[in-house]
């Protein structure tokens, strides 16, 4: 992740080169490229939070030779899958954005303020009754809670779609600061893991959301005071 690189854009941020296509290189190298980076980046972030849910599924399940062995993998499979579908999703749109920036001026000198408006709108949807409902949903499935998970190939696609909307919030706040920024991809990852697993989820999740709002209006100040000066001239002038 470190050897993608960025490109400075004006406004004083860096925009990954994870967007852009490499000079010589297709569109179907490109939409590989990164997928091949979605998916390890999202097993890395979600493996803590997932392995709990397949040692309880693997116990569910019961022994019986290979088989069991056999769904799990067809469970984390599916997991990922659904994860996968995530990215194809989102990438076509941040390559869009990425070559507004590059062509508009403008636009690229707004992301700051914008990636402080999006960690900050992520960090108030921790405080909702939407993530409420489905962070409880997926606590379900942790060990020792709620009831058992059932045995079936279809578990697998739809845990991996109540995971996503679950994570839906943060996972656009790591977008918005950037997908390849090592020290954002640990702070979400713990973040996704602590609410998950810690015996007061619910608890974690709103001191998440309360970071995550704090850092929001940081971020936005941080990107307003260059232009606070220009502003000031013009109402005073």
């Amino acid at each position: 992740m470190p050897a993608v690189g960025t490109l400075p854009m004006p406004g004083g941020w860096a925009l990954s080169m994870a967007w852009m296509r490499m000079c010589g290189q297709t569109w179907s190298g490109a939409v590989a490229s990164f997928l091949g980076m979605w998916v390890v980046m999202m097993a890395a972030m979600m493996l803590p939070s997932l392995l709990p849910v397949l040692w309880r599924y693997r116990r569910a399940i019961g022994d019986g030779g290979t088989g069991p062995y056999r769904q799990v993998a067809l469970l984390g499979a599916g997991y990922f899958a659904a994860w996968s579908a995530l990215g194809l999703a989102v990438y076509p749109p941040g390559v869009a954005l990425a070559a507004l920036a590059m062509r508009l001026p403008v636009w690229a000198r707004a992301v700051p303020v914008a990636t402080g408006v999006v960690v900050l709108a992520a960090g108030a949807l921790q405080f909702s009754a939407w993530k409420a409902r489905r962070l409880a949903r997926c606590r379900e499935e942790m060990p020792g809670r709620g009831r058992p998970l059932p045995a079936g190939a279809g578990i697998a696609w739809r845990h991996g779609l109540r995971c996503i909307c679950s994570c839906a919030n943060l996972t656009a706040l790591l977008l918005a600061i950037g997908i390849m920024d090592l020290r954002a991809m640990a702070a979400v990852t713990v973040a996704i893991t602590l609410e998950r697993v810690a015996p007061a989820g619910w608890c974690v999740a709103r001191a998440i959301g309360a970071v995550a709002v704090g850092a929001g209006l940081v971020l936005i100040a941080q990107a307003a005071m260059p232009i606070l000066p220009a502003i000031g001239g013009l109402v005073f002038h």
